[in-house]
């Protein structure tokens, strides 16, 4: 969320911004939100300026008292009652003028760096370097979960009957091969400095409205009936909300935390032909990163946090690139944002396994998350990135480690997490 006092002083420079992310139907909020915070600022005031004036009348009731004058007296108390309901009703309406001011400011997009490309959707994001040699082998390699069929790995039919569709049970070396991924992806974090957390899976309001878009939370978030929680989308959510309402001693940053969790999603709309199996699903595992710091380091995090996931792929033998997302393509909280895209054998093409954010203070001026800092207190800037996501990473992972025998050779990095087997038969 952009500080309203920026807003305020920089009207043209937010309505730029929006034009670049190409939600031109949101620059009329920019004018009807300086208007409202207008009043709101005039509402309080006023009502600060009766607070004035009330309190000075009721140093005179005192003194009336204290001189015999009890109907005098009387009378500046009526004067007193009365401003005290003119009091309530200028609360009320700043209140409420707050309110829809916050409700605006929520809605519009934070200010992209500039040195983020201009463009309308994921098509115009620009690839910035490849990592590994991507290789096609001159056998067919078969579609991801009718190799994980063939090793008796996946059960898809008895998860449709159970959950529907979305779901998928996991088996035998290809389950092992899942919690492997996951194991290494971990001790990976852990040797590069980072802490490690399993937080909650669930989480209150005030977070999810914290960390997402509006947009985001209705297309992603599940709702748990009767309660104030939802299922998170992803452990950031969770690790993000670590830190609501508190203020944080500068010489404690950064902070620099690795999560583990399960990731729940609704993944609405009609999906292609390649996102079915478990590409595109409602429940899946993930190890994740999360960077809490000072805003002038933000960058500087930013390059190493997707820096942290080529390495990791890379480890692993698999061909990736980094894709910079243009403005159109960047969530209404991010600064900037970087995917990294593992290279598909199969397909030919590079697809979607990690997504690297800087999102500046927008969420930790939503969640009040403050630093003290020498010169006074201001807020922190929050990254995320995935590690790795296993459902996607085992789709690269058997694509690029399948044999022509059918047999998937297991790297040597995570053959110990693998029982030191050297190939899954």
């Amino acid at each position: 969320m952009i500080d309203i006092k920026f807003l305020r002083e920089n009207p043209e420079v937010v309505k730029e911004n929006i034009k670049k992310k190409f939600q031109d139907h949101k620059l009329p909020l920019v004018d009807e939100v300086i208007v409202l915070d207008a009043e709101a600022r005039k509402t309080q005031q006023e009502a600060d300026n009766l607070r004035a004036e009330r309190n000075k009348i009721s140093k005179q009731i005192g003194a009336l008292m204290a001189q015999g004058k009890k109907e005098e007296a009387e009378e500046v108390k009526k004067q007193v009652a009365a401003q005290a309901s003119k009091l309530e009703e200028l609360a009320e309406k700043e209140k409420e003028l707050n309110e829809k001011v916050t409700k605006i400011m929520m809605t519009i997009p934070n200010i992209i760096d500039p040195s983020v490309p201009i463009g309308k959707s994921d098509e115009e994001n620009v690839e910035v370097q490849k990592y590994g040699e991507p290789v096609v082998p001159e056998f067919e390699i078969p579609y991801h979960t009718d190799i994980m069929e063939r090793l008796k790995g996946i059960d898809l039919d008895s998860a449709r009957k159970v959950a529907g569709n979305g779901f998928y049970y996991l088996m035998g070396d290809i389950a092992r091969l899942h919690s492997a991924v996951i194991s290494y992806a971990r001790d990976f974090m852990i040797e590069r400095g980072f802490t490690y957390c399993i937080p909650p899976f669930m989480i209150r309001s005030n977070v999810v409205t914290g960390v997402m878009s509006f947009d985001e939370m209705e297309a992603m978030m599940y709702k748990i009936e009767g309660e104030d929680l939802y299922l998170i989308g992803t452990s950031e959510h969770s690790m993000i909300g670590k830190f609501i309402d508190t203020i944080i001693p500068e010489q404690e940053l950064p902070h620099t935390l690795t999560s583990y969790s399960p990731c729940f999603r609704k993944e609405k709309g009609a999906h292609g032909l390649e996102e079915r199996g478990v590409y595109r699903i409602h429940q899946f595992e993930k190890q994740e990163m999360v960077v809490v710091c000072k805003p002038e380091e933000s960058m500087e995090w930013f390059d190493k946090l997707w820096q942290n996931t080529v390495d990791l792929f890379r480890s692993l033998d698999i061909p990736v690139r980094t894709l910079e997302c243009c403005s159109g393509d960047l969530a209404d909280l991010k600064v900037k944002s970087i995917d990294v895209e593992a290279w598909s054998p199969r397909q030919k093409k590079y697809f979607e396994v990690g997504s690297c954010s800087n999102l500046g203070d927008a969420q930790a001026r939503r969640l009040k998350i403050r630093v003290n800092g020498e010169s006074g207190k201001y807020f922190a800037h929050t990254l995320n990135n995935t590690v790795v996501a296993p459902p996607r990473m085992l789709i690269a992972f058997l694509e690029n480690n399948l044999q022509e025998d059918g047999s998937v050779r297991i790297p040597k990095a995570l053959q110990p997490y693998m029982g030191g087997k050297t190939e899954i038969r």
